[in-house]
């Protein structure tokens, strides 16, 4: 059954964790930590003074901080005071910034001192320059200080009613046609996947003792990571960012029992361990999601250190999970487990939308309380994804007897890097601009350790002077990292169809 107390307003949670377990720590991270009773009013305090600064209901605030007890703080104010959270990776490029905060509008951003300049720099001047709250504030003009707006007792004025129906979180995922979309969730369909996959399947409890080295901007780890240990009144620490000996050292110490991760974290941990003939013992809990897990991996992962080692198979679109395998119940190799709990599933022909028998490849579709609102000023994305209250996630996918499912390909052409989603279209976009270029192709290949990582292919005017080495480095200042092609290759001409579609598969065929 669904644990149905625990979907409930930011406001609720924070109060119930504060009158039970007042002196109890919420979320910790390498610099601080932070009781349920401090975080009440804490929240509380900054949710009052964004109103005070003139934040209404349905406004975006962008949250462009690294992993902490402040991002977390942060996020739970913008839903808690009426505003919708806008979550943006610290290692962004200025350009990826400035097309969220244009995209969003968002009226205010927390960032720390050294970003500053960037959002003075690049914002379209279309868009009113947002209100800047600075975490590492030391008199910076035309700046709020993050600490003063946090200060002091919960003020005893009224906020807004705290509506879990109204959108509160646009979270932007990569789409195929290579500009960001703004995925708009709210925060009844995030604590559902708490309360319908999490809770039940996990185990998860106020018991629980998080170690979460995900990201804070996915939606993955703002569901598990944020909102599920709040629901549950458990304790987390955040680490800044994934460290293999970090994530080891830590679970050796004992304490810790639940961690989220991605495949590629698990890959690391698996070569490390092994390398070091490490112990961590079986009180710990491992899930992965955000990016196929090889069955492999799975299977290693487990023999080696004794623990569970969870998938599930989830998207930003469904509020993060769409199937996952239980806990102490039976599992397929290969499997993403079954449909969540109250989430419908379908697995049809792209072709005429009938449904395929069992273990025949088709389109999986899901239709559930936990599915978006829809993309942020996109209503004809929104339509093509959703038909008749379906969503069509463009993945392939085959199920048995039994309903366990597996994924076995994409209609899309998204890669995923380690959780992380790649727009082939959006690396080409930035490799268009490199001079010389004439044309180019980016198709995603498979990885050991991250499961696929994109690759170039070019067509250009100077092959003889062309080097490769810059056209990569020229990626690596537009783009984030992890989209940077690790390799490129000269090709004479990039195979398309008589449309002008790139024919990729071809591509893949000439690196096989």
């Amino acid at each position: 059954m669904i644990a149905v107390d625990l979907i409930q307003p930011i406001s609720v949670l924070l109060k119930r964790h504060a009158k039970r377990s007042p002196q109890k720590v919420a979320y910790s991270d390498s610099k601080t930590s932070i009781t349920y009773h401090d975080l009440r009013n804490t929240v509380e305090a900054l949710s009052f003074n964004l109103r005070e600064r003139g934040l209404r209901e349905g406004e975006t605030v962008a949250v462009w901080l690294p992993n902490s007890v402040n991002w977390v703080i942060s996020c739970l104010a913008i839903i808690r005071a009426g505003g919708v959270c806008v979550p943006i990776s610290y290692e962004s490029t200025s350009s990826e910034v400035a097309y969220r905060l244009n995209d969003a509008a968002c009226k205010m951003v927390f960032t720390r001192s050294e970003k500053q300049h960037v959002i003075q720099s690049e914002l379209d001047k279309r868009v009113s320059e947002p209100i800047v709250i600075i975490e590492d504030w030391s008199g910076t003009e035309k700046a709020l200080n993050f600490i003063t707006l946090c200060s002091g007792e919960r003020p005893k004025q009224t906020l807004p009613d705290d509506d879990i129906e109204r959108a509160s979180l646009i979270v932007y995922t990569s789409g195929t046609t290579g500009q960001p979309k703004g995925v708009v969730l709210s925060t009844r369909s995030m604590l559902w996947v708490t309360a319908a996959c999490w809770v039940p399947a996990l185990g998860m409890t106020d018991a629980d003792v998080v170690l979460s080295p995900l990201p804070l901007f996915h939606s993955y780890a703002i569901n598990i990571s944020v909102l599920s240990v709040l629901a549950v009144g458990a304790t987390e620490h955040i680490m800044e960012r994934f460290s293999t000996s970090e994530v080891i050292s830590s679970l050796k110490e004992g304490g810790f029992t639940l961690m989220p991760g991605v495949p590629t974290m698990f890959q690391y941990l698996l070569q490390t361990g092994k390398q070091l003939e490490v112990v961590i013992g079986t009180k710990t809990r491992f899930v992965s999601a955000g990016a196929i897990m090889p069955a492999k991996l799975n299977d290693d992962f487990e023999a080696y250190f004794g623990t569970p080692l969870l998938d599930g198979y989830g998207i930003t679109e469904t509020s993060t999970m769409v199937t996952m395998n239980w806990l102490g119940k039976s599992r397929i190799a290969g499997s993403c487990g079954l449909p969540v709990i109250g989430l419908s599933v379908r697995l049809v022909d792209p072709a005429d939308g009938s449904d395929v028998p069992i273990g025949k490849e088709g389109e999986l579709i899901c239709r559930g309380p936990n599915l978006m609102i829809g993309y942020h000023n996109k209503p004809n994305e929104t339509a093509k994804a959703v038909v008749n209250g379906w969503y069509h996630t463009g993945d392939l996918a085959k199920s048995d007897k039994n309903g366990f499912l597996t994924i076995t390909g994409r209609l899309k052409e998204l890669i995923i890097r380690g959780g992380q989603n790649i727009a082939p279209a959006e690396v080409e976009e930035t490799i268009f601009k490199y001079d010389g270029v004439l044309d180019c192709a980016v198709v995603g290949v498979p990885d050991e350790n991250y499961g696929e990582v994109p690759v170039a292919f070019v067509t250009v005017a100077d092959e003889e002077g062309f080097k490769p080495e810059s056209l990569i480095q020229f990626c690596a200042k537009h783009m984030s990292k992890y989209k940077v092609p690790t390799s490129i290759h000269l090709i004479d001409a990039i195979p398309r169809t008589g449309s002008g579609k790139t024919i990729r598969f071809k591509l893949k065929e000439k690196l096989a």
